[in-house]
């Protein structure tokens, strides 16, 4: 096998494309160093591309779009697109456990393909193989605005307003250790904000009243 379909590159060294469709749980000879190897040259493409299609974003708000692209549900996204599972090895386990449609092979293998391809082919085959498969992704990125948590969000529109910090408060925590959940209240006296949120967790529940923090905030003061 020289190449896979959707993926406009074709191997040299076949025996490098089996190298990076073979998870660890095979054996020592798998595909580990070449997914990291991958996933450095898959940041560094992102970033260049995104640097230049993005002038007017920051450092932090260029961080938070290739993380969009970068992370492992995108990557998994990607891979089954290109059908990836297919033509994984795995070990007796990881066959029998469905391992071929599990989300964090699937990222692997797809970054340990782009190591291989820049081992076989250098640096500008992996450039062309990762801008191929990752453009649509970066054409369809919300603004990096739209990616801050809503905590973020909202400390950002008080602070840009004159008004202190929000105070979040825990009201009450509820359920058995495996399916607790959590009240949270959010809280700006100056700015007239006093809402809640709930969540499997406190950080979870605090994002929640963040939201709703917003969206009271966009009736108060935007409409």
């Amino acid at each position: 096998m020289k190449e896979i379909p959707g993926i406009p590159y074709r191997f040299n060294d076949p025996a490098l494309l089996q190298l990076a469709l073979s998870h660890r749980s095979v054996g020592k000879v798998n595909n580990e160093r070449l997914e990291f190897l991958g996933d450095s040259i898959l940041n560094a493409v992102v970033s260049a591309r995104l640097f230049d299609l993005k002038p007017d974003n920051n450092e932090g708000e260029l961080s938070r779009l290739r993380a969009r692209v970068v992370r492992g549900d995108t990557l998994a996204m990607l891979a089954t697109e290109l059908k990836l599972g297919d033509y994984l090895t795995l070990g007796e386990g990881e066959m029998k456990s469905g391992g071929f449609n599990r989300n964090s092979i699937l990222a692997d293998a797809l970054e340990a393909v782009l190591g291989a391809i820049y081992l076989d082919g250098g640096f500008e085959s992996c450039a062309a193989a990762v801008l191929h498969i990752c453009d649509p992704v970066i054409a369809g990125l919300p603004s990096a605005n739209e990616l801050k948590d809503p905590k973020t969000r909202l400390q950002e529109w008080l602070q840009g307003h004159g008004y202190p910090l929000p105070k979040y408060s825990l009201l009450s925590e509820k359920g058995p250790p495996h399916l607790k959940q959590f009240r949270v209240e959010c809280s700006e006296p100056a700015a007239g904000l006093k809402v809640t949120g709930e969540g499997a967790s406190r950080q979870k529940a605090e994002q929640s009243a963040a939201t709703a923090a917003l969206e009271a905030i966009v009736d108060k003061f935007i409409k």
